[in-house]
């Protein structure tokens, strides 16, 4: 089938699938998690395929290692595959939530309602478990959707597809959920306007940026992940340390992992020491300013020599460059110069100060004595994600069911005329809110 038939055919799918009951929606969210279960070391041994020749990829340098990682699919993470499903199909239906309403005139009542956004085109690298997230997603608001996985995770991709079009199917929602597997499908997918309604591109900055020059569809995605940590004046060290580590060592190929970290002059001499030294135990490669080079060689530590392009590099490796700064006036701006605007932290006990950095940088996330790794529309309480998103129209950060829906305008009248409201004997629009319930 040609991509334009696909595409034709999805966006008559989503039309059916927009009106599905929240019963029916939660039930197909059920089963799939169910089959997901029960063939679980199926999906296991596909994704080994994938990971075998992924790791072949890497020794020929055609592959990154970190996306080596997002690749694998580790027993726990295939039961968490079904935990989004369930979490998904337990959260409120976010359609046909009435918004706004008001009275224009007696017998003319006008109300906004919330409403599935059509055909969403994902168009995603390595992470299988995106199937599975943004499946949950789209069905539960109502939205069709067109998966174009990563060709390095194309026999996870597809098993998981196969289960859940296979239960599509019992449902007679066929076509709901479509995947795409190759470059050329791509390039046909971002020509599909007249069908696909938005694209959500989950990569690398200048992979999103391809997508937006090249269509006309309209396009929510996130630019790099350049997350920061600054370190306060004020900090308590046995605090500090342990966060920083876990934002940079818990998952260090995610995009919200910690690639730059700010440390306040006055604290630098106390904690970059021994933070160092535990970062270079774990394989961490430091990078740090003129500063930092100097304390890290008054404590005979060897670190390397951070360039200006650091600043604005997303290492998704153990990889981690380290400035010193003045004051927390100079971290902000450092952020909101060299960052991404998608996940950054403050460390401090000064409450007034972590008020200050919250409210004047300008990311998606921000966030207090917290690892960036919460970034996460999982860990937020959405149930799964899309992506992050670091635009600032319709939605921003984890794009969950809120970021899928839309809303449209219902007016009920009884013979209105438009010309009744104009002229010598104009009727008056009385603009009377009215209750939501």
């Amino acid at each position: 089938m040609d991509i334009e038939t696909m595409a034709g055919e999805a966006k008559r799918a989503s039309l059916r699938i927009s009106t599905a009951s929240t019963d029916k929606k939660n039930t197909l969210l059920q089963t799939i998690s169910s089959r997901i279960k029960k063939n679980s070391q199926k999906i296991a041994e596909e994704n080994r395929k994938d990971v075998l020749l992924a790791e072949e990829m890497v020794a020929a340098g055609k592959l990154s290692k970190p996306l080596l990682e997002r690749l694998k699919l580790s027993d726990a993470k295939i039961e968490q595959l079904s935990t989004y499903l369930e979490e998904v199909a337990a959260l409120e239906d976010p359609v046909g939530k009435k918004q706004y309403a008001m009275k224009l005139a007696e017998g003319l009542d006008l109300e906004r309602v919330t409403c599935p956004i059509g055909l969403i085109a994902i168009i995603f690298e390595s992470r299988p478990e995106v199937v599975v997230q943004v499946t949950a997603l789209s069905l539960k608001s109502g939205n069709g959707v067109i998966l174009k996985g990563g060709t390095e995770a194309k026999n996870t991709n597809r098993v998981l597809f196969e289960i859940i079009d296979d239960v599509l199917n019992e449902f007679e929602l066929q076509s709901t959920v479509n995947l795409v597997e190759t470059r050329e499908d791509v390039a046909e997918l971002l020509k599909q306007d007249e069908f696909i309604d938005l694209i959500i591109p989950r990569g690398s900055n200048q992979f999103v940026k391809y997508i937006q020059d090249n269509s006309r569809i309209p396009v929510l995605g996130h630019s790099s992940g350049i997350c920061h940590i600054y370190v306060d004046r004020e900090q308590d060290k046995k605090t500090t340390i342990p966060v920083i580590l876990d934002a940079k060592l818990d998952y260090p190929s995610a995009c919200n992992a910690l690639e730059t970290l700010l440390v306040h002059e006055k604290v630098a001499e106390e904690l970059l020491p021994d933070l160092i030294a535990e970062l270079q135990n774990r394989g961490v490669e430091c990078k740090g300013c003129t500063r930092t080079l100097d304390l890290a060689k008054s404590n005979q530590l060897d670190i390397k020599k951070a360039v200006e392009l650091d600043w604005e590099t997303e290492y998704t490796d153990l990889i981690l460059s380290i400035k010193i700064v003045d004051t927390m006036e100079e971290a902000v701006d450092h952020i909101n110069t060299f960052g991404s605007h998608h996940t950054d932290s403050i460390i401090t006990v000064n409450h007034q100060a972590a008020e200050y950095f919250l409210t004047q940088v300008d990311s998606a996330c921000v966030f207090h004595n917290s690892s960036t790794r919460f970034s996460d529309g999982y860990v937020f309480g959405l149930g799964a994600e899309v992506g992050i998103s670091t635009n600032k129209t319709h939605s921003r950060g984890p794009v969950g069911l809120d970021g899928m829906i839309i809303y449209k305008y219902l007016l009920r009248g009884n013979g209105h005329l438009k010309g009744s409201f104009s002229g010598d004997q104009a009727m008056s629009f009385l603009h009377q809110v009215l209750p939501l319930d």
